[in-house]
């Protein structure tokens, strides 16, 4: 064969154009940098900026809050003030006095019954008694309570010291009237005495005399028409009236205490300015930049440390997951995932991780909510785009945890559950709308998805809170459906740079290549109408095949619609666009021949890179027939040297493709179903055994030709792809097709024909 080896400039020049894709060492530095990259979009939130700070200097700049926090000596403060606004606390002490007047009528009555004790001995037992009955009233009613739970020690002993210094000293003319009552007097005068004492210690008294001043008044206003009788009940009224309002010690020391808690705490947020520009640094101030973690000098690595392991940790989860993923369904769409896929993902990153900071940056007392802004779904919608559904996934559970972090502004805790949850929900609302995507309309829609479901997860969110903020509610709904057709835009904006600069092809763009108005589809099939025929059988033969063995099978459909693109520069001399007419062949040289078959994989390859066509469908038009061997005009040639009795001087090699050799399974599948089309084609009347044969052999000779090699076809694969190509075929020519069942109904009917 006429293939050059590489030589080691060769080597070298492979390795610096193309083999970094593959290199272990680029992939090594990509990961750093992917390390790197997490490590600097945490830091901001989670690693707070250091100062240069001295003590009675002043400062050089403002210096921020880095993270919400509570100013202890604030609060501290603001809890005295409170507790000193407290005001004394009063508590009534029910002692029900009305008791304590009836009780001295009663023994008003009992000793004036006693004819053995002289008038004068009665003034001085009641001169001695009824003040006395005053202090074991009160007495009584402490020890009773002492121990309660109604009246604490303090209020109880408050209570007596008050009485003491308020009690009533009964006139001396009064114990004379005492002894001059009848019984009957006294049973008028006790109703309306316990009445009136009742009325007036019914209300909360502090001050005694206040309500002494009311006793005549109502004495007056009752029922008792004697003097004495007025006099008397007056006077002892007056007496038995106590306050019933004290100052209560520890309930005001719970008041205070109570007020302490209730204030708030004050809070220094993040972003407030804590020390100003030429401020001088006191003591509370380097103590509070202390307490932040803000002091250089005193400089905490822990915060740096447990973020570089989470970021470590997040590209090593990535990471692995590619690697368990990669080759295998989910990377169909180019083979085997190389340093390129790391580096878009790389960039991809670093522009939704970016969009996050500078949304963050626009937070305000203004815009509380503006994080709903934040196109995180944009990531997870490229990622699906031009890689695959299941990286979209992983790749939206990690933008869930940087929208968390990232976005949360003021908040005291590392992850902020509302953006989280709504990250998660537009996330992977994005993935799975836009999986399945085979027109850029449909990123638009998937952005409305985002927006509707997103408004949703808001209007739950917040629905579920204590206050509703109704203003608040109205603008985090806007924010989220704008961030839905935001995230749209720019999906539909950066998608073009992806697929120039990294040669992805996605599905949208080998839709938009399937396209009939394309310039080469419309001149081969203009120019070349059996070509194009043939390429657009070869198109549902790869396919099928493709996904068969999952590999990727609308790239083997767009590619089979261009592989035969270079023939539109020699139609005539291939047999599918000859329509029965002249075979330019007859009269060539078998090389000549040869060399005009073997030129379109070529041309096609030039012509695709003119009209710049993607890498994928280029290769699949040079690589399709690999370096296969064109075996009738080598046995025509060699026919013809024999005819003229001359030494054949070709060589099998003169009759070679050039190549290379399919390097993808896309490429090889195209050229086995472009053979196999060619072949059945040419079959006027093709059995399902022929069918199985053709294929059998076509695969069978390339597989002997090694022209599988340098792709990752496996035998296993080969089988599927045999077996799948003849369902197809079957299906596609079922017309033309001879079951074994047909044919021997045809070959019974001849026979009875020729009988006759």
């Amino acid at each position: 064969m006429n293939r050059k080896r590489r030589g080691p400039a060769s080597v070298s020049s492979s390795f610096s154009a193309g083999g970094w894709k593959h290199s272990g060492a680029v992939k090594g530095l990509l990961l750093l940098v992917f390390v790197l990259l997490f490590y600097f979009s945490l830091a901001s939130r989670l690693v707070p900026e250091t100062y240069d700070i001295t003590l009675n200097a002043k400062s050089a700049h403002d210096i921020k809050a880095p993270h919400q926090v509570v100013d202890e000596k604030a609060t501290l403060e603001a809890q005295e003030k409170a507790a000193d606004k407290v005001g004394p606390v009063y508590s009534n002490v029910a002692l029900h006095n009305e008791l304590l007047i009836d009780e001295i009528l009663v023994r008003i009555d009992q000793l004036n019954q006693d004819d053995q004790v002289t008038t004068a001995d009665k003034v001085e037992i009641y001169r001695g008694e009824i003040p006395e009955r005053l202090d074991n009233f009160i007495s009584s009613f402490v020890l009773a309570n002492t121990g309660s739970e109604t009246y604490s020690a303090s209020l109880l002993e408050e209570m007596q010291k008050v009485i003491k210094d308020q009690k009533y000293s009964i006139p001396q003319e009064t114990f004379y009237k005492l002894p001059q009552l009848t019984s009957e007097e006294i049973a008028e005068m006790r109703p309306v005495a316990k009445e009136i004492v009742r009325k007036l210690v019914s209300e909360s008294l502090a001050d005694a005399e206040t309500a002494r001043i009311k006793v005549a008044e109502l004495v007056n206003g009752s029922s008792l028409s004697k003097r004495v009788q007025r006099e008397t009940v007056q006077e002892l009224a007056k007496f038995v009236v106590t306050p019933n309002k004290f100052y209560d010690k520890e309930a005001t020391e719970e008041a205070k205490v109570q007020a302490k808690q209730n204030t708030p705490a004050v809070v220094i947020k993040q972003g407030d300015v804590i020390v100003k520009a030429g401020q001088t640094i006191t003591q509370d101030l380097y103590d509070r930049l202390d307490s932040m973690g803000l002091l250089k000098e005193k400089k905490n690595y822990w915060p740096q440390l447990g973020t570089l392991l989470l970021s470590i940790l997040f590209v090593l989860s990535f990471y692995v997951y590619g690697e368990l993923t990669n080759g295998g369904e989910s990377a169909k769409s180019a083979g085997k995932r190389s340093n390129v896929h790391l580096l878009m993902l790389l960039i991809i990153f670093a522009i939704n991780l970016l969009m996050m900071h500078l949304v963050a940056l626009a937070h305000s007392e203004r815009w509380p909510n503006i994080g709903f802004l934040a196109p995180i779904a944009m990531g997870s919608m490229l990622v699906t785009l031009l890689l695959d559904m299941h990286l979209g996934l992983v790749s939206s559970l990690l933008f869930t945890m940087f929208a968390s972090i990232i976005l949360n502004v003021g908040q005291q805790s590392v992850f902020d559950f509302r953006y989280g949850f709504i990250a998660a929900v537009v996330s992977f609302t994005s993935v799975l709308a836009i999986h399945r995507a085979s027109q850029r309309s449909s990123i638009l829609k998937a952005g409305i998805m985002v927006s509707l479901f997103g408004s949703v997860a808001v209007v739950a969110l917040m629905l579920v809170e204590t206050d509703i903020d109704r203003f608040g509610l109205l603008q985090s709904v806007a924010f989220m459906f704008a961030s839905g057709l935001l995230t749209a835009v720019l999906v539909i904006g950066i998608m073009p740079f992806f697929e120039a600069t990294f040669g992805i092809l996605s599905a949208l763009k080998l839709v938009e290549l399937s396209n009939p108005n394309h310039p080469l589809l419309r001149k081969l099939l203009t120019e070349t109408p059996g070509t194009y025929h043939h390429s657009l059988m070869v198109g549902n033969l790869s396919e099928a095949a493709a996904e068969a063995v999952g590999a990727n099978g609308l790239l083997c459909r767009v590619g089979s619609f261009y592989h035969d693109v270079g023939k539109t520069k020699r139609p005539s001399y291939f047999i599918e666009n000859q329509n029965g007419g002249v075979n330019p062949h007859d009269k060539l040289d078998p090389k000549v021949s040869a060399s005009i078959i073997i030129a379109h994989a070529r041309d096609g390859a030039e012509m695709l890179k003119q009209y710049k066509l993607p890498k994928q469908i280029r290769d699949i038009a040079e690589q399709h027939h690999g370096t296969t061997f064109l075996k009738f005009f080598y046995y025509k040639a060699v026919k013809q040297a024999e005819q003229q009795g001359k030494e054949n001087e070709w060589q099998e090699d003169d009759f070679r493709y050039p190549g290379p050799k399919a390097q993808s399974k896309e490429a090889a599948i195209v050229g086995i179903a472009d053979s196999v089309e060619a072949a059945v084609r040419s079959l006027d009347h093709p059995t399902v055994e022929q069918v199985e044969n053709i294929i059998g052999k076509i695969i069978k000779d390339r597989l002997d030709d090694q022209q599988f090699n340098e792709c990752d076809l496996t035998l296993r694969e080969m089988d599927k792809i045999a077996q799948t190509l003849k369902e197809t075929v079957i299906g596609m020519f079922h017309s033309r097709i001879e079951y074994p069942d047909d044919k021997e109904l045809k070959n019974r009917k001849e026979t009875k024909e020729q009988q006759a």
